[in-house]
């Protein structure tokens, strides 16, 4: 919250939703009504996970999710 507002926090939140259910193959109809993200958010999250943008963060904190989920 020190870095943050609200918004931006459920933003972010939202985001790594989106990247967890792309990582995992659900399509882009199913996350928008899943998560109420805009296609374009979507898309974004998807060119940053699967295109090489970015600095992989991504990545790292699905990687942590998944190792926090065994």
């Amino acid at each position: 919250t020190d870095l943050c507002t609200v918004p931006e926090m459920l933003a972010m939140e939202q985001r790594f939703e989106v990247a967890r259910l792309l990582d995992e193959g659900v399509i882009y109809a199913e996350i928008e009504e899943r998560t109420g993200a805009s296609s374009a958010t979507v898309s974004r999250v998807n060119r940053f996970l699967n295109y090489g943008y970015g600095a992989e963060g991504y990545h790292m904190v699905l990687d942590r999710m998944k190792d926090d989920e065994e």
